[in-house]
């Protein structure tokens, strides 16, 4: 009898999980992922620093859908399909099982990616789905004139190899630029225009970057002139500021922050749980209690030692002076810094673990039950490629197993 194939293009976590699960669901499929570059699983092996951020330990969908900038209601839809829970549950029941950090991101116990990389190798070798390393799709054809059916594909590959598919399932990711999407242009789908999520800010030749490598737990970061702001841990880097609150904030900004180019204004309150009222008052406690005591040597918001002398200095306080003798002019200058530090930022550094576009094919050309196009039947869509895209934290890949696994699921009961 003569099998159906389906061809996954893509070789990150939502073709695997959509080719995976598709020939285990369905033995009559023949799967087979392309891959343009020489490398399977690229992302997962960088992810969280080698160790792989594979979810995020929320389990509320209501909840879940808030980490997403782009396509949240979309998200809402999928997870009812294939959540958190279930991708748990999945790489358990295949022996690897993920535990949960403070700050909820999750990752394999084994601290390494590769754990993450090595499953989904053994179940492709396990269900027989064939994978073609560097190549890469250069053209889309649907509904080929002369083909045996009129839901058949064909794809033209680089090296001029024509490929015939019954099922195509679009995995392969986000693209920095439209003109990228050119591939799909006979797909007649409509795609948002990419930009870059998860960036970190520039700050050439400010004096802060002298202090690189230091981290601080909370902090809030505000965009000047806009609503957007962002918590948590921040690093401070040779070339400016990265960390959770800043590749947040990135992600809420992406379209807003690439219209400015790249130039704009930042806000850090290092002492979040204050503001510059209430810090004052805490000042006069502080005075009082400290008061013999030199401002250097005590430090009571308990800031990195590098940044709270940096910010002391910065507001033209002498290290050696006394709290008692702090002077109020330079008092306020210090609440300022420490409550609304003000840093211009000027372009932005890719953060290369992290990496995803803001962008892709538009949502209401999906059928969020089957991630099936609702222009051509047998076209199917999983992962980045779509215009869904989360904060960092695990999200970008739960929403790969998602819509991976909802295409696979779909695609194995057309056959």
């Amino acid at each position: 009898m003569h099998k159906k194939r389906l061809i996954v293009i893509g070789g990150g976590a939502a073709g695997f999980f959509c080719a995976v699960n598709a020939a285990r669901l369905n033995p009559l499929l023949e799967v087979v992922i392309l891959e343009k570059s020489n490398t399977l699983l690229s992302k997962v092996k960088v992810s969280g620093g080698g160790r792989c951020n594979v979810t995020h330990a929320c389990f509320s969908i209501a909840e879940m859908i808030k980490k997403y900038p782009r396509g949240s209601a979309f998200v809402k839809k999928t997870s009812h399909h294939f959540f958190t829970t279930d991708t748990i549950n999945w790489f358990k029941e295949r022996d690897v099982v993920l535990k949960t950090e403070a700050d909820g991101r999750m990752f394999p116990v084994t601290n390494s990616s590769q754990t993450i990389i090595d499953c989904l190798v053994k179940e492709a070798i396990k269900y027989n789905v064939g994978i073609r390393m560097r190549k890469e799709v250069k053209l889309l054809k649907v509904n080929c004139e002369g083909l045996l059916a009129d839901n058949k594909f064909e794809l033209q590959l680089s090296d001029n190899t024509i490929l015939l598919a019954d099922y195509v399932c679009l995995a392969s990711g986000g693209y920095p630029k439209i003109v990228q999407y050119d591939w799909l242009k006979n797909s007649e789908h409509s795609i948002e225009n990419p930009v870059p999520s998860l960036f970190t800010f520039n700050m050439p030749g400010n004096a802060i970057t002298a202090l690189m490598g230091v981290s601080v737990e909370h902090v809030s970061v505000k965009i000047v002139g806009s609503k957007l702001s962002a918590e948590g841990p921040l690093l401070i880097t040779h070339w400016g500021m990265s960390g959770p609150a800043v590749l947040k904030l990135s992600a809420w900004g992406a379209r807003e922050l690439a219209l400015s180019n790249y130039d704009f204004s930042i806000l850090v309150n290092w002492v979040p749980q204050f503001n510059e009222n209430s810090l004052r008052e805490k000042f006069q406690t502080l005075r009082f209690e400290l008061a013999t005591q030199k401002m250097v040597n005590r430090n009571p918001f308990l800031l990195p030692n590098r940044l709270w002398d940096y910010l002391i200095i910065r507001s033209g306080i002498q290290l050696n002076l006394r709290w008692a003798d702090l002077p109020a002019k330079e008092q306020n200058v210090l609440i300022k810094n420490l409550c609304a530090d003000a840093y211009a930022i000027k372009g932005k550094t890719i953060f290369k673990e992290e990496f995803v576009t803001a962008g892709g094919v538009q949502l209401n050309e999906i059928d969020f039950n089957t991630m099936q196009s609702k222009k051509h039947p047998g076209l199917f869509f999983a992962g980045e490629i779509i215009n869904v895209d989360g904060i960092t934290g695990g999200y970008n890949f739960q929403n790969a197993w998602t819509t991976g696994w909802i295409s696979a699921k779909a695609i194995s009961l057309l056959v």
